[in-house]
């Protein structure tokens, strides 16, 4: 079994051209997104989808300056008007972050890593008003280079929400395209 992964991979790399990486390159995209909001008070996830947008700008071959904004329905059934409804099931989860990340782009599939610093709207669902937040986000994802100017990809997204409790964990998985200049 891992000689045929070895084998696979092997073929993988041989079969595979270079991305040719560039400092100063830019990159604009879009995508669609699956979120899983877990709130501290509710026994299951809230699950929904959304959309975010994504630059990032070539620090140097290896490093980028990431930038992220989006927003997901989680909950589009939340009955606000219910008088014993716990006041902190929102509908939509709001999300921007600045950051920097780690691309190994040496083939056309290129993997990344990265840490950005971020904030948090809640709201809608059982919410009575707009409630911001500060945190972070973890980011890991795996692009492929159609060409010099476009890709696609997948990516995940592990939100860290510090100046709130009541909101332990936010995942997000996306897909994405994007568009690339600069090189």
């Amino acid at each position: 079994m891992l000689r045929r992964a070895l084998l696979a991979g092997a073929a993988l790399l041989a079969l595979s051209t270079p991305a040719s990486a560039f400092e100063r390159q830019h990159h604009l995209g879009v995508g669609p997104d699956l979120g899983m909001l877990k709130v501290a008070d509710k026994s299951t996830l809230s699950v929904g989808a959304g959309l975010g947008l994504h630059y990032a700008y070539g620090l140097t071959d290896q490093f980028n300056l990431m930038a992220e904004a989006g927003s997901t329905i989680v909950a589009l059934d939340q009955q606000q008007d219910t008088p014993d409804a716990p006041r902190t099931r929102p509908a939509r989860v709001d999300c921007f972050g600045l950051g920097v990340g780690y691309v190994i782009d040496i083939l056309r599939w290129v993997p990344y890593v990265g840490v950005m610093a971020g904030g948090y709207g809640f709201s809608g669902g059982t919410i009575e008003r707009y409630h911001p937040a500060v945190g972070a986000q973890l980011a890991l994802g795996l692009d492929y280079q159609l060409d010099r100017s476009f890709a696609i990809g997948v990516a995940a997204r592990q939100h860290l929400v510090f100046s709130e409790k009541t909101y332990p964990s936010f995942t997000t998985f996306f897909l994405r395209a994007e568009y690339i200049w600069g090189w």
